[in-house]
């Protein structure tokens, strides 16, 4: 297992089965009640080639950092990506991980009851019993060591997280680990960036959490930056 996706070593419960789909640089890990391979496959082929397109039509969409213009036109993946990113003053491809996962998650769900999706560490989690998500943080003392418990009452929920240490996206901030919880995993992966980009120390984990406070479409989120760790909202945290 590479180090970019140690994460997924205690990602995936025994009773369900699991598997990865693989196209493109989409690349999930998915647990449901059956093999649902084909269909995974399906729904990501649909909405890659949603956003393809749109790419091929409008090259900026891919390379702008800033919040981008709403298209009543466009299609589903593009009009969540543009909504969620537009909250949190980003730009669009900041949600993108999340809003596949969400998606997917979302057309599997009459296939299987219960159901894991994750996409590069940006979680789709839909269950009948609580999950414990493991908070992976790189090199950080505290990686793997905490856990986020999440209830079925909590669900659907989106767990994203992002991280300027770990694996390839792009993070302007100093942070091992920004784990957000919404409902929405779009909101989620574009609320983690936004706030991954702004913590550039300890000392700025305060005044910025303050203000993903005010969020309302955000439930909680934890921060790690190396020994040091902030925690708020609708979260429960367990030592693993």
């Amino acid at each position: 297992m590479s180090k970019d996706h140690a994460y997924r070593k205690g990602v995936y419960p025994e009773d369900l089965i699991s598997f990865r789909v693989l196209i493109k640089e989409t690349d999930l890990m998915v647990s449901a009640s059956k093999d649902l391979r084909k269909q995974t496959g399906d729904r990501v082929h649909h909405y890659r080639r949603q956003l393809e397109n749109y790419i091929n039509s409008k090259p900026d969409f891919l390379s702008t950092l800033l919040p981008y213009t709403e298209d009543p036109f466009a299609p589903e993946i593009i009009q969540e990506m543009i909504s969620a990113t537009r909250i949190f003053d980003v730009g669009p491809m900041s949600a993108v991980a999340g809003t596949i996962a969400q998606l997917v998650g979302r057309d599997l769900l009459q296939y299987t009851k219960e159901l894991i999706v994750e996409n590069g560490g940006d979680i789709f989690l839909k269950t009948e019993r609580p999950v414990t998500v493991s908070i992976f943080a790189g090199s950080s003392k505290l990686s793997d060591r905490l856990g986020i418990m999440i209830y079925p009452e909590q669900m659907p929920a989106g767990i994203c997280t992002s991280s300027a240490t770990v694996g390839h996206s792009l993070s302007l901030g100093s942070a091992d680990s920004v784990c957000i919880i919404s409902s929405k995993a779009s909101i989620a992966d574009a609320a983690a960036t936004a706030l991954g980009n702004k913590i550039t120390n300890q000392f700025t984990l305060k005044r910025e959490i303050e203000s993903m406070k005010e969020s309302k479409d955000i439930k909680g989120g934890v921060v790690i930056i190396g020994k040091t760790m902030a925690s708020w909202g609708e979260i429960e945290l367990t030592k693993i």
